[in-house]
């Protein structure tokens, strides 16, 4: 992951205590960003001590600070609203990465001027290939995964674990298909919640298959099988990035209306379609119209394609990182 390009270790003190905010405390923050004389400073937001002890340093040596962070608008205690709007003084200018990123900064008085959008992405172009590559194959990978030719497959794609809530996916299937939806369940992840995903797929008799894990390499195979990702996770879930890479994959996708990138990469019947986080009858619904009209979910994922590939990609990120740096600087 290292290679490439130039990095440093910085010292920090004591063992880490991965999980909590204090895990990694950082030693001789300021004295490094002294000797590195750069213009400006990058955060990946204020999730960890050492984050904000970075940004604290900074500020001191009165170097401006960029944040690049996930939060998303929401009610937060008062207490809580407070304490941020006083963390937020901390930043020059902030990348934000969707819709609801961008209200939470509102939220807290954050202004306009000291926004630059800069969205999350995925390689397009290395999976706009493999989906390429993959067409040819896809009678061959249904097959190998059991994938019935001419029933529509719902991909899940991720770790089974709740925050994820994949079993509503089961029960919604298992409701659309009493309702008379030909369809079938694609698992690639694992985790905590297979065995439970295995014994409810099996109880409602709907067809799933689960094919383990598939890292970067292998899991174009799953998008080039599938006809629709579904992705019903919680509040926890403040992007999913797996909407991207099966959106320029060519795949509409459905997600809860509490995944963070829905109303960026979700256009109600152009690209996909959002529903109300654990409503299982809602997604049952939906399942039903996507598996009921195959040339309109073929021309939504096609839509999907062309919106990922031309606003949220590397180049869109670039534009507005270095929007952010000449606004922090006053430099062209």
């Amino acid at each position: 992951l290292l290679d490439g390009y130039r990095w440093e270790e910085l010292r920090r003190w004591g063992r880490p205590r991965f999980g909590s905010f204090g895990a990694i405390r950082l030693r001789g923050v300021a004295a490094w960003l002294h000797r590195q004389a750069p213009d400006a400073l990058l955060v990946t937001g204020w999730s960890s001590l050492s984050l904000v002890q970075a940004a604290l340093a900074a500020r001191r040596s009165g170097l401006p600070v960029i944040a690049r962070g996930d939060s998303q608008a929401g009610r937060r205690p008062l207490l809580r609203r407070l304490l941020l709007r006083l963390l937020l003084r901390l930043y020059s200018a902030f990348l934000v990465v969707g819709a609801s990123n961008r209200r939470f900064y509102e939220q807290l008085g954050v202004p306009a001027a000291r926004l630059f959008p800069c969205p999350h992405f995925v390689d397009n172009d290395r999976f706009a290939a493999a989906g390429a590559a993959l067409g040819p194959r896809r009678a061959e990978l249904r097959a190998r995964w059991g994938l019935a030719e001419g029933r529509t497959v719902f991909l899940f794609a991720g770790k089974l674990e709740p925050k994820k809530r994949p079993l509503d996916l089961v029960h919604a299937a298992a409701r659309a298909r009493t309702e008379g939806a030909d369809c079938q369940l694609l698992f690639a992840g694992d985790g905590e919640l297979r065995a439970e995903l295995e014994a409810a797929s099996a109880a409602h008799g709907v067809p799933t298959t689960f094919a383990g894990f598939l890292n970067q390499s292998r899991i174009a195979e799953a998008y080039a099988a599938a006809d629709c990702l579904v992705l019903p996770s919680g509040r926890g879930e403040t992007w999913g990035l797996v909407v991207n890479e099966a959106m320029v994959s060519g795949l509409p996708a459905v997600t809860s209306d509490q995944v963070g990138c829905a109303p960026d990469l979700i256009r109600a019947g152009e690209t996909g379609w959002s529903y109300p986080c654990g409503d299982v009858a809602a997604l049952a619904s939906l399942l039903r119209r996507v598996a009921g009209d195959p040339g309109r979910s073929q021309a939504m994922g096609a839509a999907a394609r062309e919106l990922v590939r031309t606003r949220y990609g590397v180049a869109n990120a670039v534009e507005g990182t270095l929007a952010a740096l000449r606004f922090v600087t006053g430099r062209a």
